[in-house]
């Protein structure tokens, strides 16, 4: 498909002879299907006489100041945001106040461009231009337990499918804000129990639960969804927390629009259709029993109320589906699995089971999530979730899927609230910021590690604080900012010191060691060009690095063969990058890959030295 350039015209007789810019293939979210337009097939007869002048985007092109080209300028800008190669231009708007309907995501950028300079959220559709998905469908920050079901459910089912163009979705720095500063000041959900009449003794119920009535009744037009206010989380930092890109908080992150905030200001937050698992839509209200039971068409064959089994008939617990009770050995069946696709990841790298883990996530994790529990259970079933979400998240990322792992990475950080699990949520926010450093965001890398502190306070684990003060520092190194790095690794160093034999540690801070913190520093020197530094901390954490952590073994190496390279010392860096390299061609991992491309061209200024030529035809043997 052709680009649209600067002065290309638009003749009565054929409306289409300029088609719309290409998108490059780098962001083809299926959620961001191209809406319908007219095709080069219309007929020939057709002029644009035919057309309807767009006077809602001209008002709004008014309204925000915007010359023609100061539009198409933005949206070129915003689709670069989305890993877009667009190239409109005035004319290209002018074919738009035309009634010439731009084609694939431009409905939803241009409306995007609209939101963030006019501060209120407008659609494709308020601008008179065709739906289209949101650019920025799976990043909301839902606004209730049910809604967050529903959206990371959505996204299970697209990855687990054949929608590989869902591992396409660019990462978009703009996309962090919103879910950050809605978990900060954010309060746990104050009811998560699903389900009526929750017995208090029998097999698979918890102590405590009651007969808690259905928090997921809704209205008849939508998901079935909690009610009532929410309640603070503990350790919340409370309303008055500063906020990720306020007004005075500066950054890229300040002053970015995102869908959903407007909406949550007025109440009305959405699930985006495309996220909507098919039947969670709400059912009529006479199919809801008064207290908003689930009715029997959700429940598992066989299974009466509340999960029970009818006189004579026995409930058939071989497949799971949504409206059966959910039990403390279920939760800790999800707890089992995640530590085991958790060990495949380290040892095997991020591709080796991804998929089979979405699967589980789609076909156990949801019908639970849809299932009848109490307050406790439920909070547990919801942290579990978020474990296993974000791990989803953590291999699409190894894997190279940047967008799809954002995602994933923000509705776990959604789940974490309705767990009230706010250290857990910390966690995420981490993993989030190591994934912009590896991107090259450092800024957002530091404000994200900054966020997870203040959410937390002083009071969480000595480990989780050095987690996040290390996280803060990889930050630092990027941006090249020394003496902000070295104090954010001298803080990291204090946390650690401080943790004391046989102390209450969260299981998914226990990697975090001082093999763990000799290898971040070994990453912040590195970037800071300071190789003799890094050599020392890579060193070290080879030295106290168990075997089962293969993948971070294997990054440390190329850390510690470029900073020998950056020492000079040329045959041992070949050495220790042809190693790293075996140890690759072994794993399915885009970042492993990448690292020993990062060190390859490194090596490229010495390529007719000896030692690089081996490194070389070593290479090649691998190939």
């Amino acid at each position: 498909m052709t680009m649209e350039r600067p002065g290309d015209t638009e003749t009565d007789t054929a409306p289409q002879s300029s088609p719309e810019p290409s998108q490059s293939s780098q962001s083809s979210p299926s959620s961001q299907a191209p809406a319908s337009s007219s095709t080069s097939s219309a007929p020939s007869a057709e002029s644009s006489s035919q057309r309807v002048p767009n006077r809602q985007l001209a008002a709004l092109i008014s309204e925000a100041g915007f010359s023609n080209a100061g539009l198409a300028r933005r949206v070129d800008q915003l689709g670069l945001e989305h890993g877009l190669d667009l190239r409109y231009d005035k004319t290209s708007v002018t074919r738009w106040l035309r009634g010439q309907q731009p084609r694939g995501t431009t409905p939803a950028l241009i409306a995007e461009v609209f939101t963030r300079r006019l501060g209120r959220r407008l659609t494709a559709q308020d601008l008179g231009l065709d739906a289209c998905a949101p650019v920025y469908a799976g990043l909301e920050f839902a606004a209730t337990p049910a809604e967050a079901v529903d959206i990371v459910s959505g996204l299970w089912r697209k990855d687990s499918g054949s929608h590989t163009e869902l591992r396409k979705i660019a990462f978009t720095p703009a996309g962090l804000v919103v879910p950050s500063r809605d978990w900060l000041i954010g309060r746990a959900d104050e009811q998560v129990a699903r389900g009526a009449e929750l017995e208090t003794s029998g097999a698979g119920a918890e102590s405590g639960a009651g007969a808690a009535a259905s928090a997921y009744a809704g209205a008849a037009a939508g998901p079935v969804r909690t009610g009532g206010g929410p309640a603070r989380a503990a350790g919340g930092s409370g309303q008055g927390a500063a906020q990720p890109g306020s007004a005075g908080g500066g950054g890229p992150l300040a002053g970015r629009g995102h869908p959903g905030a407007a909406q949550r200001a007025a109440g009305a937050a959405r699930v985006p259709p495309q996220m909507r698992a098919p039947g969670a839509s709400g059912l009529p209200a006479g199919r809801q029993g008064a207290s908003g039971a689930v009715p029997g068409a959700l429940r598992s064959p066989g299974a009466g109320a509340a999960g029970r089994a009818e006189p004579g008939e026995r409930v058939d617990r071989t497949e799971r589906s949504p409206g059966q009770r959910v039990s403390a050995g279920d939760v800790q069946a999800l707890r089992a699995v995640c530590d085991l696709f958790r060990s495949l990841d380290h040892a095997y790298g991020g591709g080796h089971a991804r998929q089979a883990l979405v699967r589980y996530l789609e076909h156990e994790t949801e019908p639970m999530l849809r299932g009848l529990y109490g307050e406790q259970l439920g909070r547990r079933l919801f942290a579990a979730a978020a474990d296993l979400t974000r791990l989803a998240g953590w291999t699409s990322f190894d894997i190279a899927a940047h967008g799809l792992a954002q995602r994933y990475f923000v509705q776990a950080l959604r789940l974490t609230q309705a767990a009230n699990d706010r250290c857990y949520g910390s966690y995420v926010l981490v993993t989030m910021s190591r994934q912009a450093v590896y991107l090259g965001h450092g800024r957002e890398a530091v404000q994200l590690a900054r966020v997870a502190q203040q959410g937390v306070g002083s009071g969480a684990p000595p480990a989780v604080l050095a987690l996040l003060h290390a996280a803060e520092a990889r930050g630092h190194a990027v941006l090249g900012e020394l003496r902000a790095c070295t104090a954010s690794l001298a803080r990291a160093e204090r946390a650690l010191e401080a943790a004391r034999p046989g102390e209450d540690v969260p299981p998914w801070a226990r990697f975090f060691d001082e093999a763990q913190l000799a290898d971040e520093a070994a990453h912040c020197h590195r970037d800071l060009r300071q190789h003799r530094t890094a050599a020392q901390h890579a060193e070290r954490s080879l030295q106290l690095r168990g075997a089962g952590y293969a993948r971070s073994r294997l990054l440390c190496r190329v850390v510690l063969a470029t900073a020998r390279l950056g020492l000079g010392e040329l045959e041992q860096a070949c050495v220790l990058g042809a190693e790293a390299a075996a140890q690759a061609a072994e794993m399915r991992s885009a970042r492993a890959h990448e690292y020993v491309r990062d060190f390859e061209r490194r090596l490229e200024p010495y390529r007719d030295a000896a030692p690089a030529r081996g490194y070389r035809e070593r290479v090649a043997e691998l190939r």
